[in-house]
Parts: C-alpha cells; structure tokens; sequence
C-alpha cells in the first residue's frame, strides 16, 4: 500500500460510529509527519489518524492471531497501526485503545478494541 498517492482502504467492518461506511481513501497530510487524512469514498466524512511509528510515542499494541485475520495479514510486520486522532480545544487527543489496522498490500482495514485496559480513549498528543 503505497502512503505517496491516496490509498484505497476498505474495512472488514465498518468503523466504530461510522456504519455503514467501509470504503475509504488514506491520504497523507503535507507537512504533518505520520498524520493522514481517512476519507469515505461515498460521503463527506474526514477522520485524522496518526501513523504510530511516526514518532516515539511508545505505543505498541499487541496484536493477536484474531486481529491480524481479520485483514489477512500473517505477520506484525504486513500490518500498519493508526490511532484516531481528535483535535479540540484543548489540543490533540488520540484513542489508543481502539486503533485502526490496515493490511500494508491490501489495505483491507479493521478497527479494533484491545484488550489492555491500560490505553485510554483519550490520550493527550504531546509534542516531543
């Protein structure tokens, strides 16, 4: 899945508050390192997500067996992890209990619930 141009990305299911929506585009934010822009195909939804090895943030979910077959992807390294990210007044939040995982070739997507109670819903982004 080349990050250059647009990337089509169809989710298994759609994501959380978004049904019925499941075709999207993934387009890259000029001058915003990591951040894209997840666009539905069909209507004028936007969603931000931050690519989590773009910076050291330290997240590193554990993906099971379940989540990578859900995308078809056999290994870690085929899948690329997003978190949502919500601007607000007070500055950026990001889920990180719920992240967006797209297969790297096929960009067949899911977004998932982790187990680990430990990430919050809403994470305050803090610069490095």
């Amino acid at each position: 899945m080349s990050m250059s141009t647009a990337a089509v990305v169809e989710f298994a299911s759609p994501p959380f508050g978004l049904a019925p929506l499941t075709l999207f585009t993934l387009d890259r934010i000029d001058g915003a390192e990591g951040l894209y822009a997840l666009r539905a195909r069909s209507e004028a939804v936007r969603l931000f997500v931050l690519d989590v090895l773009s910076g050291d943030f330290g997240y590193r979910p554990q993906l099971t067996d379940g989540i990578r077959d859900l995308i078809g992807a056999a290994r870690d390294s085929d899948v690329r992890v997003f978190v949502v990210a919500n601007p607000a007044d007070d500055g950026v939040c990001v889920n990180l209990r719920a992240p967006i995982v797209i297969h790297r070739e096929t960009g067949c997507a899911a977004q998932v619930i982790l187990d680990d109670q430990s990430y919050p819903l809403r994470a305050p982004l803090v610069a490095p």
